[in-house]
């Protein structure tokens, strides 16, 4: 697989709906990982990210004008112990509720699928990384309707141990700016990572859709340590 620029990838897209980086810094010594959320509608664009202890969760930036909160307030990132828990939903609590109960990534995620938003049955994207005795290996995992048909519903893992210096994996709800919204397609993106957590977060922010992006998430982690740093950025202010 081609190793991709991810700014390329985010400005080619205008609307790649919610999406989550996990990889490795270049030197080899931090964890990475991004996620982002966009939205078309006012109510899917009244949101910000907030700190939850050492997750973060949405929250609505105006709350008299929030509509439906069931597939936009959750918590999209938990820390369980020395793993961290990267979604797109409330499946975060799925994956850390059945991970505390000794289910793996994938166990835990059995008994969900993809969003119940006809016609476009958004995936649910998912991400753990796991970092132990200076070691560290990452999973992502999307589960999706057959080709934007409900009747079925599709379940991909991608397990990556011990990730290669300055590369990572890229994996988005849509695949494209069209109506209804396809689904992500294949195995998550390799992408590149570089720099530093301020300017690898200004280089997600910086292409992002101006229009459809909402808020940013990213944190590095010392893999020998497993002390954290992490950015926010929110469009609303």
């Amino acid at each position: 697989m081609k190793l991709l620029s991810l700014a390329e990838e985010l400005r080619g897209n205008a609307y790649p709906g919610r999406g989550i980086v996990i990889g490795k810094s270049k030197d080899g010594k931090t964890a990475v990982t991004a996620y982002f959320i966009m939205g078309r509608s006012e109510n899917s664009r009244n949101r910000v990210f907030v700190e939850d202890g050492a997750g973060i969760r949405t929250q609505a930036f105006d709350p008299a004008k929030l509509e439906d909160p069931s597939l936009i307030i959750y918590a999209p990132v938990r820390v369980l112990g020395n793993k961290t828990i990267v979604t797109n939903g409330d499946q975060t609590d799925t994956i850390y509720d059945g991970m505390d109960r000794q289910m793996t990534f994938e166990q835990s995620l059995r008994c969900r699928q993809y969003e119940p938003d006809g016609p476009n049955y958004t995936p649910r994207i998912s991400g753990i990384m796991h970092i132990e005795n200076g070691k560290y290996n990452f999973a992502m995992s999307i589960l999706k309707s057959s080709d934007g048909n409900p009747e079925a519903n599709n379940r991909y893992t991608y397990a990556y141990e011990n990730p290669l210096a300055g590369e990572g994996r890229f994996i988005h709800t849509y695949a494209r700016n069209e109506n209804p919204l396809p689904s992500f397609e294949g195995e998550p993106k390799r992408v590149e990572i570089d720099g530093d957590i301020d300017s690898f977060t200004n280089m997600i922010w910086e292409n992002l859709n101006e229009d459809n992006k909402v808020s940013l998430f990213v944190r590095f982690i010392d893999i020998e340590t497993g002390n954290y740093e992490s950015r926010i950025i929110n469009k609303n202010k």
